[in-house]
């Protein structure tokens, strides 16, 4: 009994009709007669009641066909798990990443990831939240890890918060310290403070300015434009004060005083995306999973 033979009874089992069969497994109408007679030949009874215009199953049919499609169904989830593991040991995943979260949270998790499988290139895109939905939607990333909430919530994207992580205040240790030196400041203690700023279109941007004006005043910045390297290079040099995210500060090394933020503070929600229309490939999948398991 091969496999094929099984795939043409099933055809005609389902049409009801030789040539409609051939067409839907395409292959020439006597190649599918004949490997159905070879198969009745195999077994040893006949599977189909052949009469003009009508093709019905006998009662040997009737007990094959469910077992057919059993095997058949089987078989096709055999390949399509050999296939997924094989994507495990080549492929790619297509991540993009604010430049916050690739400083804070991807390191361990990238190399957890690559040291189980190795054989998958990982290309990271960095950007603003906005750009990455869209280069999401566009299908030019597989997952991204954005900001909550998006600047254009889209129906076409699933996100999962992934984690809530509080924003903290860096300086120079040589300047004079933000809030006259307490141990907690409020958003109120960086009204007169000099601010080293994020580029237009940066979510930390976006967060602080808003802060600042709703504690009334508008921030005063030293200089703007920079990634998180520069910004925090910036601080380092004394020309003002920054707020960036805690996991960011703590990964910074040496020349930096951190000041947490007095309550109820700055917080911002990390999510991961991927289009609701597509699944991500296996390999994007278990990197989701990894992510989400950290």
């Amino acid at each position: 009994m091969q496999f094929q033979q099984l795939q043409y009874f099933v055809a005609v089992a389902e049409t009801r009709h030789f040539t409609r069969a051939a067409e839907q497994v395409h292959v020439a109408q006597p190649s599918l007669s004949q490997q159905i007679k070879a198969l009745e030949r195999e077994l040893g009874a006949d599977l189909f009641l052949r009469a003009r215009g009508n093709i019905t199953l006998t009662d040997a049919g009737e007990a094959l066909l469910p077992l057919a499609r059993r095997i058949l169904a089987d078989a096709d989830t055999a390949r399509h798990e050999v296939q997924e593991l094989a994507q495990l040991r080549s492929g790619r995943v297509r991540l993009g990443a604010t430049p916050s979260l690739c400083t804070g949270l991807l390191p361990d998790v990238l190399r957890a990831f690559h040291d189980r499988y190795p054989g998958i290139r990982l290309l990271i895109e960095e950007g603003g939240s906005h750009d990455l939905v869209r280069e999401l939607a566009r299908g030019a990333l597989d997952l991204a890890l954005v900001v909550l909430p998006l600047p254009t919530p889209s129906p076409a994207l699933t996100t999962v918060e992934l984690l809530r992580e509080d924003l903290v205040v860096v300086s120079s240790p040589d300047a004079r310290a933000p809030g006259g030196g307490r141990r907690a400041v409020r958003i109120a203690d960086l009204e007169g403070e000099r601010l080293v700023m994020f580029r237009h279109g940066y979510d930390l941007r976006e967060l602080t300015v808003a802060a600042c004006r709703a504690a009334g005043f508008e921030p005063d910045f030293a200089v703007e434009g920079g990634e998180m390297d520069a910004v925090l290079g910036f601080v380092r040099a004394g020309l003002g004060v920054a707020v960036v995210p805690r996991m960011v500060a703590a990964r910074s090394g040496p020349g930096l005083r951190v000041t947490p933020l007095a309550r109820p503070g700055l917080e911002r929600t990390i999510a991961l995306a991927h289009r609701s229309d597509v699944d991500p490939p296996r390999a994007a999948r278990e990197l989701q999973r990894m992510l989400l398991e950290r």
